[in-house]
């Protein structure tokens, strides 16, 4: 299990370093790290986990708190925060609150902090070792619908275009991705194309989502050779039982 943990913050105070030493004492591996873009392009890849300490200086680092947003959902970080109300108000013009997996407040109670960072790493650790699985769709309906569906068993990342699902795969590896077959600007078919013709991503196994149930539009998507096809209608158990069943036929994946 790794129980690693970014602490962001801004210099270091009484309190700051108050709370590391007491996460440190409580078993857990602190990295501290400054609140600028360049020092947090060097954790994109770990920790999992980052405890960022707010301050009066939220305003001046606007651009940092973008690019921290996006690191949370590209590159599937759990964000905690300290801070007061104030600040708070700064941090979510940039910052969703669904993004966000714990907000503690100040006055800090240092102990609450450490017992719960102690059961994210946990839970972040059975996490892991689920399957991944991008979503690609344009829909935000249906990718909100079927993400809730699909996170009660795996991890999913979901994007809402053919270039954003080329952007994410360009750094990351999921072990499936559910395709819309129709989507404007680039479709699926052009998609797949794409991450054919890479290397490092054409072993990715790609199961196309179709509205059209007829022969006809069947057979054309099974002609481009995806691993499978799935139509948009689906029930909730129907897909978990077809991702289940493709997991279980293809363990290599």
């Amino acid at each position: 299990m790794d129980n690693s943990i970014l602490l962001i913050s801004s210099g270091s105070t009484f309190m700051v370093d108050a709370l590391c030493k007491n996460l440190q004492e409580g078993g857990i591996n602190v990295t501290k790290c400054e609140p600028k873009i360049n020092e947090l392009e060097k954790y994109k890849k770990s920790p999992s986990i980052f405890l960022f300490y707010l301050g009066n200086y939220l305003d001046e680092i606007r651009d940092v708190l973008v690019y921290l947003r996006d690191m949370i959902v590209e590159d599937e970080k759990i964000l905690c925060t300290i801070g007061d109300a104030s600040e708070y108000d700064v941090l979510l013009k940039a910052i969703s609150p669904d993004h966000i997996a714990e907000r503690f407040d100040r006055p800090l109670d240092i102990k609450k902090v450490v017992a719960r960072m102690t059961e994210l790493l946990a839970m972040n650790d059975e996490f892991s070792r689920r399957k991944s699985i991008l979503l690609v769709d344009d829909d935000p309906t249906f990718l909100k619908l079927v993400k809730t569906w699909l996170g009660e068993d795996y991890r999913v990342t979901i994007v809402n275009s053919g270039m954003q699902a080329i952007t994410y795969l360009a750094t990351n590896r999921p072990d499936l991705i559910l395709l819309d077959y129709e989507m404007p600007v680039t479709s699926g078919p052009q998609v797949l194309e794409m991450i054919r013709s890479e290397h490092k991503t054409s072993d990715i196994p790609v199961i196309f989502l179709t509205g059209k149930g007829d022969k006809e539009s069947v057979m054309k998507v099974v002609s481009l050779k995806p691993n499978g096809y799935l139509l948009k209608t689906v029930s909730k158990d129907e897909l978990l039982s077809s991702v289940k069943d493709f997991f279980i036929a293809n363990k290599k994946f």
